[in-house]
């Protein structure tokens, strides 16, 4: 275990939307100014869904989570742990001095003006002013954030995606919408009709943006990005069955990904899902699409 001293941001950061954006950047900035490592705390699952036992869909998966705090705003350690039974029975006052302080450090904590925490979820942002003020440890309370007027939320983003409303969803993300998975066998359709995709299945518990079609960016390992059309739902010309798929048609692009992890970044909705007569006439249309989606991303500042 690292003794590191950190500045430690507290959430769930599902979406890392911009509320997060405003916890994660304070972090990043208090720990630079003390010379000590930026964090963030977190569970590997929604704490909700296993005190009530009812599922909740999430905009990210563990890793595209991880990912996105690193990535967009430089945070150095992401410690994501299991919400177990300890989790669940610790007392406020334990989990900061026992499990922020003790076990991993924390010299300064960041968390959003509705974060709770703690055994029944009775630690507030109040309380745990209070307590670093108690501690000598430094705290900062992040108010809210709003778009439009409306507060940022991963509730609300989620119900966005959901509805496919894509072009909203990213604006109160900061960011495009990703899925991050390793490329599958598809039933290699596209190849015969010339047009090869990639195929990704959706982990559980991870919400896919509604059925339909979309302008988006492929991003391969090496850090190379491609616009391509991506059909999420289940491929209704060439599949009867129900398996929900997200399958990408990288534009100028030539090779084969099977096996490799990609990065899908979703832009812009296109179009519903249809089924079409032939295979002939959804070629016509994905070539169309193709169109559509080139003159979105050549239309972008």
């Amino acid at each position: 275990m690292s003794s590191k001293e950190k500045v430690i941001a507290l959430g769930f950061f599902d979406g890392v939307h911009l509320g997060h954006a405003a916890l994660l950047r304070r972090t990043a900035e208090e720990a630079a100014a003390r010379g000590v490592a930026s964090a963030v705390f977190t569970f590997d699952r929604v704490p909700k869904e296993v005190v009530t036992g009812i599922p909740c869909p999430l905009i990210n998966s563990p890793e595209d989570r991880r990912d996105l705090i690193r990535r967009l705003y430089g945070i150095q350690e992401v410690i994501m742990v299991p919400f177990d039974q300890e989790m669940m029975t610790t007392s406020w006052q334990d989990y900061i001095t026992e499990i922020l302080v003790k076990r991993h450090h924390a010299v300064h904590l960041v968390a959003g003006h509705d974060h709770h925490f703690g055994h029944k979820n009775q630690g507030s942002p109040e309380l745990l002013a209070q307590k670093c003020a108690e501690l000598g440890l430094g705290c900062d309370i992040i108010p809210k954030v709003e778009v439009g007027g409306i507060t940022v939320s991963s509730t609300y983003i989620r119900r966005l995606v959901e509805l496919g409303q894509i072009d909203r969803a990213n604006r109160f993300l900061g960011h495009p919408h990703v899925l991050t998975q390793e490329v599958r066998h598809g039933r290699r359709i596209g190849h015969t009709i010339g047009i090869p995709t990639v195929n990704l299945a959706v982990p559980p518990h991870v919400l896919v943006p509604s059925h339909g079609v979309y302008a988006t960016r492929v991003v391969l390992p090496d850090g190379a990005g491609y616009a391509a059309v991506t059909n999420v739902g289940t491929r209704p010309t060439v599949n009867n069955g129900s398996d929900i798929t997200v399958e990408a048609w990288l534009l100028d692009f030539d090779g084969d990904l099977y096996g490799q992890t990609v990065r899908v970044e979703f832009y812009h909705h296109i179009r519903d899902e249809v089924r079409f007569d032939s295979l002939d006439a959804l070629k016509a249309q994905i070539t169309a699409d193709a169109d559509t989606t080139r003159r979105y991303f050549a239309a972008q500042p």
